[in-house]
C-alpha cells in the first residue's frame, strides 16, 4: 500500500501467516505419514519371497477358466492351420 506522497506503507498480512502455518502443518502431517510408511516397509518381508510363492502356486495349478484338453479338441480344425498337402497344386502358397 502506498501513502499519499508515494512511500510504501507496511501492512500486516495475517492471512499470509495463517496460510503459511496451514501449509506447514500439512507438510508435517505428510512427513509423518511417509515416515510411518517407511517403518511399515522396513518391517515387511522381501517382495521377491512373496512373488516366488505366488508364482509357485500359479504354475502348479491349472487355470479353472480354461478347459483341460490333451491335443486338439476337434482334429478336423487342424487342417485349416496347416499348409496344403501338395503345394504345387495351390497358387496361394507360391511366392
Amino acid at each position: 500500500m502506498q501513502t499519499e506522497d508515494g512511500r510504501l506503507m507496511a501492512v500486516a498480512d495475517t492471512r499470509g501467516k495463517h496460510r503459511i502455518s496451514a501449509e506447514l502443518k500439512r507438510l508435517e502431517q505428510e512427513t509423518r505419514f511417509l515416515e510411518e510408511e517407511l517403518d511399515k516397509l522396513d518391517k515387511m518381508d522381501a517382495a521377491s519371497a512373496g512373488c516366488k510363492e505366488i508364482l509357485n502356486n500359479v504354475e502348479t495349478r491349472p487355470d479353472p477358466l480354461l478347459p483341460m484338453t490333451n491335443g486338439p479338441a476337434n482334429p478336423s480344425w487342424d487342417r485349416w492351420f496347416e499348409g496344403p498337402p501338395d503345394k504345387s497344386g495351390c497358387r496361394c502358397w507360391i511366392l
